[in-house]
């Protein structure tokens, strides 16, 4: 009878995920409030702070601490700036640490457009201008990696150096890639590249599910599935749990056409480039990278999924470091 009274108030949908522990709207109402960014930036050793600044067009939020040369960490999908938590503290020993929310999720602007890596890599070039910087250290996982790699190739001169992790920028090679993998041949269903594809269908399916879909990537691509704690899938699967959010993130997707017509017409990156990958993905990222700079160096990550970045924090801080200098 509980139950059905949790239900009849939550509910059916929002219930079955509550008895899963998870996050939703629904259910942060119910008492069940994610932290805010505030909140998050202080749980993080080093005097970490949440803030929003104007970056041409949009406001982007992002959470800064340390000092030293400025290092702007960009996220992947289905993740936010909350993806370098890890890192954050060692890496603010030495740099002056600015960890972004890429237009589109978390506490940053969600416009209709501007989700080609281009634009959004003007995002990056417009708030390091806004917070004073000339030249900016920058890295980029997944998504990230791609708006990273954009900087460097439409900002060269306000490049020092460019770290690439786990994801090349589109080409023509992903208009080659299968959604049925052929029993017995490596290979990964890579579905929500066609998902996120779809217009307005993944917002009506998702919002208030979010948790989800952020489990399901989580735990297909983390070796160690314990490395994003349950209150760290709380608070990526509450970012992306509403429409705003699911339409933005899905945005980075959808642009890829444009992504690969800019490609064909960029110069190589000039700046120093590292290009670190998992063991499944490094093969590719080894193939490509040198094909696209002028000075790049690949490293190997041992022991880990694409979400390398919750599990071997040690390894990603000694790599970057190593790197940056």
């Amino acid at each position: 009878m509980m139950e059905r009274r949790k239900a009849l108030a939550l509910g059916a949908g929002t219930a079955a995920l509550a008895a899963t522990g998870a996050v939703t709207s629904a259910a942060q109402a119910a008492g069940r409030r994610a932290p805010s960014n505030a909140e998050l930036a202080g749980s993080i050793p080093g005097g970490f702070t949440s803030k929003v600044a104007q970056a041409g067009d949009v406001r982007l939020h992002y959470v800064a601490g340390g000092s030293g040369a400025p290092l702007f960490l960009l996220h992947g999908w289905p993740q936010t700036w909350y993806e370098y938590r890890k890192v954050m503290p060692a890496l603010a020993k030495r740099y002056r640490v600015i960890a972004v929310d890429l237009r589109g999720i978390g506490g940053s602007d969600k416009p209709q457009g501007g989700y080609d890596k281009k634009t959004m890599a003007g995002d990056i070039f417009a708030l390091a201008r806004t917070l004073g910087y000339s030249q900016i250290n920058i890295a980029g996982h997944d998504i990230g990696s791609q708006v990273a790699f954009s900087f460097a190739v439409n900002h060269a001169a306000a490049t020092r150096k460019v770290a690439i992790l786990d994801v090349t920028h589109p080409d023509e090679s992903y208009y080659e890639r299968r959604l049925l993998v052929r029993p017995g041949v490596p290979g990964i269903n890579l579905w929500w590249h066609a998902f996120n594809q779809v217009r307005l269908l993944p917002e009506q399916l998702i919002a208030g599910r979010g948790q989800y879909l952020t489990d399901w990537i989580f735990d297909d691509f983390l070796l160690n599935k314990a490395a994003i704690s349950k209150g760290d899938r709380a608070v990526f699967g509450a970012a992306y749990n509403y429409p705003d959010a699911i339409r933005g993130g899905n945005g980075w997707y959808q642009a890829w056409d444009q992504d690969i017509a800019d490609l064909k017409n960029y110069p190589k990156v000039t700046a120093p480039m590292l290009g670190m990958a998992n063991e499944m993905f490094y093969d590719g990222v080894a193939q490509v990278l040198p094909t696209q700079g002028t000075d790049v160096r690949l490293v190997k990550v041992p022991g880990a999924g694409h979400y390398f970045v919750d599990e071997v924090p040690d390894f990603v801080v000694q790599t970057l470091t190593g790197f940056f200098g």
